[in-house]
């Protein structure tokens, strides 16, 4: 890491990761922005059985939402389903069992998903971090299959059925992580350099910053 991206990191962590920061934020957040009724709009959550995925699926659900969990683990799935169920009294809570590092089951999910369901809005959320490199079965590296490769396809095989909606988004779960590595367009798989999963990780979120066109259209990381 580059002495100019560690000042960088360290400065916004100054900034924004301490309780001087989340009181300056707190300053220009206004609570009844969320208080609106989501009743008759469906949303895809990938990654959905814990952290951020889950507690957005929460929070949907209980403004009506309809919710897709995307998980790999079934019982872990399983678990979050109920807890959103039980803490939100929403019914409307599934479950779809995806590998989100195999592109061909993800286009094949999609393309049945398509034909059987409506979707407002989509939330890649799903992430990984293998600190050793890793190849999945289709000989790509793993942090990439998943959190870029994984990501870029949901989406893409997803657009038709968003277009269909009217106000359809795409939310795409980025990190302040990825100031700490530079995007190195030509070695997207870390082939060439010493692979360290922390630095994959963030490159992986770098391909989703406002800055970078890897995946040939723009998507507003959070």
């Amino acid at each position: 890491m580059s002495l100019y991206r560690n000042t960088v990191w360290f400065l916004k962590g100054l900034r924004e990761y301490t309780k001087g920061g989340y009181e300056a934020a707190a300053k220009h957040f206004a609570a009844e922005d969320l208080q609106v009724d989501v009743t008759g709009r469906s949303y895809m959550i990938t990654g959905a059985n814990s952290g951020i995925g889950k507690a957005a699926a929460l929070a949907i659900a209980k403004k009506g939402g309809t919710i897709h969990l995307i998980c790999r683990n079934k019982e872990r799935a399983e678990e979050a389903q109920k807890e959103i169920i039980a803490s939100s009294g929403n019914q409307n809570i599934s479950v779809h069992l995806l590998d989100m590092s195999n592109p061909k089951e993800i286009w094949e999910f999609a393309e049945k998903f398509k034909t059987e369901n409506r979707l407002h809005v989509l939330v890649n959320n799903a992430g990984c971090m293998v600190n050793s490199r890793e190849l999945t079965g289709d000989g790509i590296e793993k942090n990439f299959a998943t959190n870029v490769l994984g990501t870029y396809v949901l989406t893409k095989a997803l657009l038709p059925v968003l277009e269909n909606e009217d106000d359809a988004r795409v939310v795409t779960v980025s990190s302040g992580g990825m100031l700490v590595q530079k995007l190195d367009v030509s070695d997207l798989q870390f082939e060439k350099a010493t692979f360290d999963g922390t630095m994959a990780y963030a490159q992986n979120k770098m391909t989703w910053s406002d800055d970078s066109k890897v995946c040939g259209y723009n998507v507003t990381p959070v």
